[in-house]
């Protein structure tokens, strides 16, 4: 892949023509002003199909998505409760939860591991767009034992229905799709997606595709840059163009028992990554999914639902033309899930995960060695229900193994070694009234350490620093307890959560104060190391009807307006109570919120997030001061023939307000040369048939 070949309008035409031969594709049936959408049901913390959930959860899909969605995963989600990213410029940000970043939160693609090396480095992108995707789901906390032992901070499940679940239309057939186009003026961004679905009550077929092509990203002041040896200034974040495109094919076979499904999916992006002006990076990944479900006639199994899925993942590092550090991932991962018949009150999934991958890091820069990890799980979810409520219990063992052959160089020696993480979780939901909710969790969970963790030795450019890893390191442990309340009254809704976590031995990259490396390339060493570590927090989100049906105010009763207000709120305080100081790049105090107002096909909002200043980070990071951030976003829905428009306009950084971000490894252990995005106007549309 050469950052130089020209970007491929293919995808991008493709959703163009489609959205005009559809012009007058079949009816949705739903509503104007209504955008017709399959059903919401957060899957990922339901595995036995409830309605409610124990363990904190929450989805973005919609038009939620539509007026949030970024080119990174971090990005689109980090205004929820509980999350913000990991923003390595406007390329790169994976979600951090509750203060856990890394492989503590596990990325899933339809319930399935996602294989990349994004956990890495932070300049590292997840090969995941935004473009693509019907669904995003959070389960914040411990809680996710099902998905992965090292998802001790939550999953965050992508959902992309590349293998259809359920028959698209009736016995007779049909088809449905949506059509995307999308321009920003902060980077000159052009974006288009489209998406088919059709079939019978026997089957169904799968097709999208997605592009974008965005230049250097707007800043709210002059920033260095340098351009063929050349400095200059410039109003742009330097280095921070991105293109991509990708697509995939699907189809599923429907039994009267169950399916059989199948998916390939490829994607390529090449961005810059904004820490060294003249360095880009070529990422592709190609995944390739089966999946089916048996439902048993008889007997204490109701159901059986296997996944398979292979990926591959090659990420180059390029200086000008020139290839230079070329990191490789590939792994296999099979999930298979059990779902025995209720006996009484008492119902339940088991299962057993497996996973391999295969992970080299090539090139003058490459700081850590291959490595080959492979590890096994038995899982068990169980759920007994009462008339009051219910409650859960989930456990989890595993086997890992760690294995590196070095790579012929001094720094890195051969090794392996095995571990055996237990974790267990039992959690309760009480309905003490109508409106009223009360849910707990607690929580022991032990995390295996990665390769990187393990066996790193080097200069890590990106970061500016020499990380090295520790093969004596012991599995992580904690103890997670959280407690929340939900309150709803029609339109009015409340939620609030507290928890609190304690690391016996918390596996972190600490500042050891000496410097590695020779004479004038000398870094300053970072080493993971297992320390003592207590994290507490509480989020809370709200709606509050101002206007319209179910309003206190009698005087709005009648106007045809809606006008809710939605707040949300977050703070985490992180420690390291091995040498008392703050734990490093964890989100200060957040306040946010969001004025929305309908009337028939208009929808209007308007909207700040407000982070205050990160004081508590340990010598010798730097700090970040408060900003307000102000949205806002106009949108109108239109029917033409038989397909719907939805015609949007949203400003992000209205005041165009310089800002950094406080979970940032650019802005808090280096000269913060990446500000948060300035003001950028983006207007698209959508049309679904």
């Amino acid at each position: 892949m050469n950052p130089s070949i020209p970007f491929s309008q293919g995808a991008l035409g493709a959703a163009v023509l489609l959205c005009a031969l559809n012009a007058t594709a079949q009816q949705t049936g739903a509503p104007l002003g209504e955008t017709p959408t399959l059903g919401e049901v957060t899957v990922t913390g339901n595995p036995l199909g409830s309605e409610q959930t124990v363990a904190p959860a929450s989805s973005l899909a919609g038009d939620d998505l539509l007026l949030k969605q970024s080119a990174t995963l971090g990005d689109t989600l980090q205004n929820l409760p509980g999350v913000s990213s990991t923003y390595f410029g406007p390329n790169a940000g994976r979600p951090v939860i509750r203060g856990l970043d890394g492989d503590r939160i596990r990325v899933l693609q339809n319930s399935g591991a996602t294989v990349d090396a994004s956990a890495l480095s932070y300049d590292h992108n997840t090969p995941i767009d935004s473009l693509a995707v019907e669904r995003v789901e959070v389960l914040r906390g411990p809680a996710a034992l099902l998905y992965g032992g090292s998802a001790v901070g939550g999953v965050v499940n992508v959902l992309d229905n590349r293998i259809p679940k359920a028959p698209i239309a009736g016995p007779e057939g049909g088809y449905t799709g949506r059509a995307d186009l999308g321009y920003a003026s902060g980077n000159k961004e052009k974006s288009g997606a489209v998406l088919l679905e059709g079939g019978t009550d026997r089957y169904a077929l799968h097709v999208d595709a997605f592009a974008r092509d965005s230049g250097d990203v707007a800043a709210p002041i002059e920033l260095p840059c340098t351009r063929s040896g050349e400095p200059s200034l410039a109003r742009r974040i330097c280095n921070s163009a991105n293109r991509a495109e990708g697509g995939a094919v699907g189809g599923t076979l429907f039994f009267d028992r169950g399916y059989l499904g199948a998916s390939v999916a490829g994607y390529n992006s090449r961005y810059g990554t904004v820490a060294e002006d003249d360095v880009r990076i070529g990422m592709r990944s190609t995944r390739t999914a089966l999946e089916g479900l048996y439902r048993l006639p008889g007997g204490w199994l109701e159901s059986v639902k296997g996944q398979l899925s292979y990926a591959d993942y090659r990420h180059t590092e390029y200086e000008g033309e020139e290839a230079g550090t070329v990191f490789t991932n590939r792994g296999t991962d099979l999930r298979l899930e059990a779902r025995h018949r209720p006996f009484g009150a008492l119902q339940g999934v088991w299962g057993l995960q497996w996973e391999d991958t295969h992970f080299e890091a090539l090139g003058d820069e490459a700081f850590v060695p291959p490595s080959h990890t492979q590890s096994v799980a038995l899982f068990a979810h169980e759920e007994l229900g009462f008339g009051w409520g219910k409650l859960h219990f989930g456990a989890r063992a595993e086997s890992v193994r760690v294995n590196t052959p070095g790579a012929g160089d001094d720094r890195f020696a051969a090794g392996s070694r095995s571990f055996h993480p237990g974790s267990v979780a039992f959690g309760g939901l009480v309905n003490v009234a109508p409106q009223w909710q009360l849910t707990g969790n607690l929580a022991y969970t032990q995390r295996a350490p990665k390769d990187y963790e393990l066996f790193a030795n080097g200069a890590h450019v990106a970061t500016g620093t020499w990380e090295l890893g520790d093969p004596r390191l012991g599995l992580e442990k904690s103890t997670g307890i959280d407690v929340g309340a939900k309150w709803q009254d029609g339109p009015y809704r409340f939620a609030v959560t507290a928890f609190a976590s304690r690391f016996s031995n918390y596996i972190g990259l600490m500042n050891t104060g000496r410097m590695a490396g020779e004479g004038d390339e000398a870094l300053p060493e970072y080493a993971y190391t297992g320390v003592k570590a207590r994290f507490v927090g509480i989020e809370a989100s709200g709606t509050v009807r101002l206007m319209g049906p179910g309003a206190m105010a009698e005087a709005a009763r009648g106007s045809g307006h809606v006008l809710d207000l939605d707040l949300r709120a977050d703070m985490v305080r992180a420690t390291n109570l091995t040498s008392g100081e703050p734990l490093p790049r964890i989100a200060p105090a957040r306040v946010g919120a969001t004025l929305r107002w309908a009337q028939g096909a208009w929808g209007a909002r308007l909207g700040f997030d407000y982070a205050a200043a990160q004081n508590r980070v340990p010598e010798p990071d730097h700090t970040t001061g408060a900003y307000t951030l102000w949205n806002a976003a106009l949108t109108y829905k239109q029917k033409l023939g038989r397909t719907q428009l939805q015609w949007y306009a949203r400003v992000d950084n209205l005041t165009n307000r310089l800002a950094y971000s406080a979970t940032s490894v650019l802005t808090t252990t280096a000269f913060p040369r990446a500000p948060l995005p300035g003001r950028s106007v983006r207007v698209g549309v959508q049309a679904m048939f």
